[in-house]
């Protein structure tokens, strides 16, 4: 985590997105108060222009900007689904500009710039709300499937 934090300082973005000036992987509360390690399901970052953005894992998740193996094509959409419970193991410093993020579900090839971060957060809603049009327009579900 001090490596992100020293990444962050020498950090240089482009002009449409202001520079980062804090980043944190967080559990909830709740999860913060039992005797194991908790699940991370929050990225949580501050940027120098005062914008907030609390990003969950599954949010993280469905954006990765990666190619997956693990997503359904409908039509030529691509459609990642069954990862509301998805946590996250870990986060790595890429270079001064982004961090990969390792999920429990073990996808870590996605590399998330913070000028990408800040895009999700910046569109956390509308790109939410998208998504669950295209789960429901194609019979899909937030949650993993049951297992037999």
């Amino acid at each position: 985590m001090l490596a992100i934090q020293r990444a962050i300082r020498r950090i240089h973005t482009r002009v449409d997105s202001p520079r980062l000036t804090r980043f944190s992987l967080d559990a909830p509360k709740k999860l913060m108060l039992l005797d194991y390690d908790p699940i991370l399901v929050l990225v949580d970052l501050e940027y120098v222009n005062g914008s907030k953005f609390s990003l969950s894992a599954e949010f993280l998740r469905i954006q990765s900007p990666a190619a997956d193996g693990k997503i359904r094509s409908f039509g030529g959409e691509k459609v990642i689904f069954g990862r509301r419970h998805v946590g996250i193991m870990s986060a790595e410093p890429v270079g001064n500009y982004g961090v990969r993020i390792i999920f429990d579900d073990l996808h870590k090839t996605g590399i998330y710039s913070w000028d990408y971060f800040y895009y999700l957060g910046s569109n956390k809603f509308s790109l939410m709300r998208n998504y669950i049009k295209t789960l429901k327009k194609h019979g899909l579900s937030r949650d993993p499937a049951k297992r037999k």
